[in-house]
C-alpha cells in the first residue's frame, strides 16, 4: 500500500487560525492525504483571539512530511527567534516535496533561511520585510517558486491550497474541491487589498498597524542577524 501524502501544519500560540483552517479544509479532503497539526508537543494550543486548537503531533514524533506549512499571525515574532522551531523547519525542508506558508508565516521560513533567492509573498503589511531574508517580495496572492509556495494574507490561504491541490491531483480535483466548499467569493466591499481599499481606510489601517509593524521589523532584523544575513 502506498504511503499517504503527509501534510503538516505548524501550530503555535497566537497564530491566525484562518491561515491554518482555510488550507486545512482544502488539503485534508484530497485523495490519499494525511494531515497533521504539529507543535513542540502534542496538546492544546491557544490561537489568536482565544480559539483552542489541538496539536496531534509533537516535533519529536513527526515523520518526514511531504508538505510543511507555516501559518501566520502575531505569534510569528517569537518563532523567528526560536531555534527549536527553526531547526525543525530546516530538517523537514530537507526532505519535503513542498515548503509552504500562508500570510506572515513566510517570515518564519525566511528566518529559517529557506527563502534566499526565492520569490515569495506575505500579508501586504509585512511583504517588504521578506527582502531582509534574501527573498524577492512579490505582490501576488499565491507565489510558486520551485518547491516553495507562499500565500498572501489570511483568506489567500484557500487560493493557496487550491493551487496545491491542482499541483498534486490536477485541475479537475481542485475544481471539485472548490465546488464542494462553495468557494465563490463575493465580498460586500471592494476593500480587500491596498490597491482597492478606499484611501482613508488604508491610511487608518496603516496607522493602527504601525506599532506592530515596527515591532515586527525589529524582530525580522534580529532574526536576519542571527541567520547571518
Amino acid at each position: 500500500m502506498a504511503e499517504p501524502f503527509r501534510v503538516g501544519f505548524l501550530l503555535f500560540p497566537n497564530l491566525t487560525q484562518l491561515d491554518l483552517t482555510g488550507p486545512w479544509e482544502v488539503l485534508s479532503g484530497l485523495p490519499e492525504t494525511e494531515t497533521r497539526l504539529v507543535w513542540k508537543t502534542a496538546g492544546p494550543v491557544t490561537a489568536g483571539k482565544g480559539m483552542t486548537i489541538m496539536a496531534d503531533t509533537g516535533f519529536a514524533d513527526c515523520p518526514q512530511l511531504d508538505l510543511i506549512c507555516v501559518p501566520g499571525g502575531y505569534g510569528v515574532g517569537p518563532l523567528m527567534a526560536d531555534d527549536e522551531v527553526l531547526d525543525f523547519l530546516r530538517r523537514q525542508a530537507e526532505g519535503a516535496r513542498y515548503v509552504t506558508s500562508v500570510c506572515t508565516g513566510s517570515l518564519v521560513l525566511g528566518a529559517a533561511g529557506l527563502l534566499k533567492g526565492r520569490r515569495a509573498t506575505s500579508h501586504w503589511s509585512a511583504r517588504e520585510l521578506l527582502a531582509r531574508f534574501g527573498a524577492i517580495p512579490t505582490a501576488e496572492r499565491v507565489v510558486i517558486d520551485g518547491n516553495v509556495i507562499t500565500g498572501g494574507g489570511v483568506t489567500a490561504g484557500i487560493d493557496f491550497a487550491l493551487r496545491i491541490a491542482a499541483e498534486l491531483h490536477g485541475d479537475a480535483v481542485a475544481q471539485a474541491t472548490q465546488l464542494q466548499i462553495e468557494y465563490d467569493p463575493a465580498p460586500p466591499f471592494d476593500a480587500g487589498s491596498p490597491a482597492s481599499a478606499p484611501s482613508e481606510i488604508l491610511e487608518r489601517a496603516r496607522t493602527a498597524g504601525a506599532p506592530r509593524l515596527a515591532e515586527r521589523r525589529a524582530q525580522v532584523e534580529q532574526a536576519a542577524v542571527r541567520l547571518g544575513d
